[in-house]
């Protein structure tokens, strides 16, 4: 259990942990690379450890020296046939991305997760990759895990995706490195696009023109990566920050991916001071130190158009609308419900027990600003992102706030307690 105590204020210089997306991502794609690969910054997290645990699963060496993973890519097709189920522990971007490698691999593979992952939708990737050729069988059709994936034989497609989903968008265009012709992807509101980049940094022939991904078959050779500080870890702190007049806080090379900064676009609606230094690019991805200044933030309203760019810092946004000046609206954020829980109930009913005026909407959420937070216990569901949430309402109440099954912050952020606790002034 963790348990939050009010903050007059946040200051200081931190790094957050290396971002979730990319460290998965350099993994998998520098698995299926022709060479060897040094990941610098990568995520210890239990999510992207479970991505190395399967990797290694099907045949894949790989060091973990400390400052650096070492992964020994034997290309696209030296993948073996694992002898075991693959566990994909609680994290959907394994299980998603790895079903697009899977599928064009010639032996069976059976992968699974937890509790919660076994409850997630599948169909979303299951659907695209049958049109392609892979055989995929689950529980209720195939949507479900454990699923079972035989792959091999891949003819390219023309996809329009019905969710704006990296994840989904991804699965597709891994699948389209072993496939026949041009794999297209088509998205509404483009989701985040790491995949696009780092497959071009290696060495792939793909193409990203107004929302339209085209990939062709293409061997991908080794590189070098550097993992940016996660943008969504860094939201909880800069959310705080931004709403706690009096803060300043410095957060170091934080990857700054144009498809992942919605949370300081909202921000600065909301009226926060934050600027930007110290930027550069690697691997493709920007990177930089983010500067924020605490004042009084007012409420807006948030709608589809950001959502995919944002979607993991709702949780924390609807904390500071709280405090801000003014009722915020949150609405076409239907993908919460399909998260590691059902994000857009679980933060309603936990802020409720602290005091909060929120409503719950079908697609989001209404909260009331200036509200008095109460101390009190909340529950976490098992999920990382509503455990720190609740733990940045704690910074803002007039009593403690205890969270149950705080253990869950580990799959994103191993450190944030202390990181969290030096900053506090």
């Amino acid at each position: 259990m963790l348990t939050i105590h009010k903050a007059h204020r946040l200051e200081g210089r931190i790094t957050v942990p290396g971002d979730k997306s990319i460290s998965h991502r350099a993994v998998m794609l520098s698995s299926i690379s022709k060479g060897t690969s040094s990941i610098k910054g990568f995520l210890r997290g239990e999510d992207c450890l479970s991505t190395i645990a399967c990797f290694r699963g099907l045949g894949i060496s790989i060091e973990d020296k400390g400052d650096e993973i070492i992964v020994h890519g034997k290309g696209l097709y030296g993948l073996k046939e694992p002898e075991d189920v693959l566990d994909a522990g609680n994290s959907g971007t394994t299980i998603r991305l790895l079903s697009g490698i899977l599928a064009g691999q010639e032996f069976i593979t059976i992968v699974t997760g937890d509790k919660s992952l076994r409850s997630r939708p599948m169909a979303r990737i299951a659907v695209p990759l049958r049109q392609m050729g892979a055989s995929i069988e689950g529980r209720d059709y195939g949507n479900l895990a454990p699923i079972v994936i035989r792959g091999g034989n891949l003819k390219a497609i023309d996809y329009d995706s019905p969710v704006s989903s990296a994840q989904v968008k991804s699965a597709i265009l891994l699948a389209g490195l072993y496939s026949e012709g041009s794999t297209i992807v088509r998205e509404e509101i483009t989701s985040r696009d790491h995949t696009e980049k780092m497959l071009k940094a290696l060495g792939a022939d793909i193409n990203t023109e107004d929302g339209v991904v085209s990939i062709k078959k293409s061997e991908l050779v080794a590189q070098d990566i550097e993992v940016p500080g996660d943008i969504s870890s860094a939201a909880f702190f800069m959310a705080a920050a931004a709403a706690m007049p009096g803060s300043h806080l410095v957060l170091e090379k934080v990857g700054l991916n144009p498809t992942r900064t919605g949370i300081i676009d909202v921000l600065k609606e909301m009226g926060a001071e934050i600027t930007i230094d110290n930027l550069f690019i690697s691997g493709g991805e920007e990177i930089g130190d983010i500067i924020v200044k605490g004042t009084k933030l007012r409420g807006i309203n948030i709608t589809r158009d950001i959502i995919p760019r944002l979607i993991d810092e709702i949780p924390v946004i609807a904390v500071i609308a709280a405090v801000a000046e003014g009722k915020t609206i949150i609405t076409g954020a239907e993908e919460l419900k399909v998260k590691e829980s059902n994000r857009i109930t679980t933060m309603v009913t936990e802020m409720k027990k602290l005091g909060i005026q929120v409503k719950e909407l079908p697609d989001g959420m209404e909260i009331e600003g200036l509200n008095q937070i109460t101390g009190g216990t909340t529950e976490s569901y098992g999920d990382h992102r509503i455990a720190m949430a609740m733990a940045i309402c704690g910074l803002f109440a007039n009593g403690p706030v205890k969270i149950n099954n705080s253990d869950c912050i580990a799959v994103s952020f191993p450190d944030f307690q202390e990181k969290l606790k030096a900053v506090i002034k």
